[in-house]
């Protein structure tokens, strides 16, 4: 599963459950009228995730969750309020594609981006880090949430 990018696995959650809602019986749940807050929702989540991915460009770490080190331990702007924005921002980007196309089956989606980043991506990550970091990432886990 660590060999997806989690990028990708928000668009197949959101594809997979789009295809879903389309099922008999799914597809007689009302549509919801919410676009426009669906559009809002996306956007924070891009700009979430984009203004983390900018920081870890900056500290010159890797992107991807799977590396087997990472050069820096990330810890100030929007990692000082959430250790992983970015599988924060993947999760709200899924509940903002429901919203979008106010299909409630959708929402699905948000709850298994969810679960895929905190019980298989997270738990690798957080070992790697403690390994790398040791006191420095014990102390950041003290400090900031790992959501939110």
């Amino acid at each position: 599963m660590r060999n997806v990018p989690p990028p990708l696995w928000a668009l197949l959650l959101l594809a997979a459950t789009y295809g879903l809602s389309l099922l008999p019986g799914l597809n007689a749940l009302p549509i919801w009228q919410t676009r426009p807050f669906g559009l809002i929702v996306i956007v924070a989540a891009l700009a979430i995730l984009f203004g983390a991915m900018l920081q870890f460009r900056l500290a010159n770490t890797q992107l991807m969750p799977n590396s087997p080190t990472n050069n820096a331990l990330v810890s100030g702007g929007i990692f000082g309020i959430t250790r992983n924005p970015m599988y924060l921002a993947m999760t709200l980007f899924c509940i903002g594609g429901a919203l979008w196309f106010g299909r409630p089956v959708m929402l699905l989606a948000s709850v298994l981006m969810f679960s895929i980043a905190n019980w298989v991506f997270i738990p690798f990550e957080e070992a790697k880090m403690q390994r790398q970091f040791g006191d420095a990432f014990d102390t950041y886990c003290k400090r900031v949430r790992r959501w939110i």
